[in-house]
């Protein structure tokens, strides 16, 4: 797997950032290759993309989600390999550092050689400089869910 690691200051409170980035369903409205999510539960997501001409289904697990701390995840079932987290540091009463990181296994030839050129990287880049873009224009701004998941909640397995 290949660990993918960026981050961007955003200028808007902690609490926006972290209620805009719950809000999984407008991810297609700052991520590029995301068509849809679909929200099923408190803890699962259905992802579609189409990357590089790639149509791909699959699912997310929540396994660990701190309020204004820490959302982190990982794929479920399906050739989609991927875990991640995403942390939220306050700077200051208006300005918050969102630090994102991916550990991604590429699946097809395509995608391989897409990691290879560092695709991957620059696109999680662009897509953390479009939620800047995104959350500072006031996009979306629809509340957010501010429950706790736990590693050792039920329905939740590692």
């Amino acid at each position: 797997m290949g660990t993918v690691k960026e981050s961007v200051d955003v200028e808007v409170p902690l609490r926006l950032a972290y209620d805009q980035w719950t809000q999984v369903e407008e991810f297609p409205s700052f991520m590029e290759g995301v068509d849809e999510v679909r929200q099923l539960d408190d803890r699962h997501n259905h992802w579609t993309t189409s990357i590089g001409g790639v149509r791909r289904e699959f699912d997310t697990e929540i396994v660990d989600q701190s309020t204004d701390d820490r959302i982190t995840w990982r794929s479920v079932g399906g050739d989609t390999q991927q875990r991640g987290s995403v942390r939220f540091e306050p700077l200051d009463d208006s300005h918050t550092r969102v630090e994102l990181t991916m550990d991604v296994e590429p699946a097809g030839m395509a995608e391989k050689g897409a990691d290879a050129l560092g695709m991957i990287d620059r696109r999680v880049k662009g897509d953390l400089r479009r939620f800047k873009d995104y959350v500072e224009s006031g996009g979306g701004q629809s509340g957010g869910w501010r429950g706790r998941v736990r590693p050792d909640d039920p329905g939740t397995s590692l």
